[in-house]
C-alpha cells in the first residue's frame, strides 16, 4: 500500500513529445551529433590500431593494444596515431546526429496507434526497425567520410586530412569512390545498431524492473544515468560481436585487397571473420557506446527532457 502511495503522489515524468516534437528531435540529433562526434574523436588511436591489425594481421598478430600502439609510435611518429581525426569527428558526429535523432523518430513513428499505424507492432519489432530505418539513413551520410579516413590511416602519403583527402578520392576514383564501402558499412552497422538500440531498451527496462525494482521516473537523475550507462556497455559489447564479420570484409575492400565481398570473406577466412581484431574492437567500442549514451542523455536531461529507453505509448498507458 505505502508503494502504491508514493507511485501515485510522484509526479509522472513528462512525455518526450509533450514539448514540441520537432524542439525534441532536435535536440536528440545535437545530442547525438555532439556525443558520436567527441567520443569517436576520443579513441582515434585505438581505430588506427584496428586498421593496422585488420591489413597486417600477422605483423600485429602477437601484439596486445599497448604493443601495438607503441608500434606504430615507434615506426611512424606520434602524429600516425591520429592519422584520420578529422573524417572520425566530422563522419561519425554526422552520422551520429541523423542515427540518434532518427532513432527517436522511427521509434514513435513505428509504435503510433493512431492512423498512421498499418500495422499493431511489438516491441520488440520497433526497436529492431527503428534502429534498421535509422541506420540506413546515416550511413549514407557516414560513407564519404570513412572512405577518406580509412585511405589516409592506411595508406601512409595518401593525404593528411578530409581537406585534401575528399578532392583525391573524387579525381581518382570519382562519386563512386566515396561509396565504395556503402554495401559493407550497411552490414556492418546494420547489425550492430539492430542489435545495439534494441539491446540497450530491454537492458533498460530490465535493470528497472529487476534490479531497481522502481519505475524510471522514481528514481533521481544520478540513478538514472547510472542506467544509461549500464544498459549501454551491455548494448556495445553484443553490437560489436554481431558487427565484426563486416567490419574485416570493408576495411579489405577499401584497402583494394579484395574486389568484391565475397572475395574479401574467402581471403580473411570464416573464422578470422569473427575473430581478427575482435578485443581491440570490443575495447574500443563498449566505451565508446557507454560515453555517447551517457553525453547523449546527459544532454536531453540538460534540455528537460528524460533520458532514454521505453516507448511514448508505455507513459500512456501507465
Amino acid at each position: 500500500m505505502k508503494d502504491i502511495e508514493e507511485r501515485k503522489a510522484s509526479p509522472p515524468s513528462p512525455s518526450p513529445l509533450s514539448k514540441s516534437k520537432y524542439d525534441y528531435y532536435g535536440i536528440c540529433f545535437i545530442g547525438g551529433m555532439l556525443s558520436s562526434g567527441a567520443t569517436h574523436l576520443a579513441i582515434t588511436p585505438l581505430d588506427v590500431l584496428k586498421v593496422n591489425m585488420q591489413v597486417n594481421p600477422e605483423k600485429y598478430k602477437n601484439n596486445g593494444i599497448l604493443s601495438g600502439i607503441a608500434t606504430i609510435w615507434k615506426e611512424e611518429g606520434s602524429y600516425a596515431l591520429w592519422r584520420g581525426w578529422s573524417g572520425k569527428l566530422c563522419g561519425y558526429g554526422i552520422q551520429g546526429g541523423f542515427k540518434y535523432g532518427l532513432y527517436e523518430y522511427f521509434k514513435n513513428f513505428y509504435a503510433a496507434d493512431d492512423d498512421r499505424a498499418l500495422i499493431k507492432l511489438n516491441r520488440n519489432s520497433i526497436f529492431f526497425l527503428s534502429g534498421l530505418s535509422a541506420q540506413l539513413l546515416a550511413d549514407v551520410t557516414l560513407a564519404p567520410f570513412e572512405a577518406v579516413k580509412i585511405r589516409v590511416q592506411i595508406q601512409r602519403n595518401f593525404a593528411k586530412g578530409l581537406v585534401d583527402g575528399f578532392p583525391l578520392v573524387y579525381r581518382n576514383e570519382g562519386l563512386a569512390g566515396f561509396y565504395r564501402g556503402l554495401v559493407p558499412l550497411w552490414s556492418r552497422n546494420l547489425p550492430f545498431s539492430m542489435v545495439m538500440f534494441s539491446t540497450f531498451e530491454h537492458s533498460v527496462d530490465l535493470i528497472y524492473r529487476k534490479i531497481m525494482h522502481r519505475r524510471k521516473e522514481d528514481c533521481s537523475t544520478a540513478q538514472q544515468l547510472g542506467v544509461t550507462c549500464l544498459a549501454a556497455y551491455t548494448a556495445g559489447a553484443v553490437g560489436t560481436v554481431i558487427s565484426n564479420p563486416a567490419d574485416n570484409v570493408m576495411t579489405s575492400l577499401y584497402k583494394k585487397k579484395a574486389e568484391s565481398a565475397m572475395q574479401a570473406i574467402k581471403s580473411i577466412g570464416f573464422i578470422n571473420l569473427f575473430t581478427r581484431s575482435l578485443p581491440i574492437r570490443i575495447a574500443l567500442l563498449g566505451p565508446v557506446v557507454t560515453l555517447q549514451w551517457f553525453l547523449y542523455d546527459t544532454i536531453k536531461v540538460l534540455s528537460g527532457f528524460p533520458t532514454s529507453g521505453g516507448l511514448a505509448r508505455d507513459q500512456k498507458e501507465s
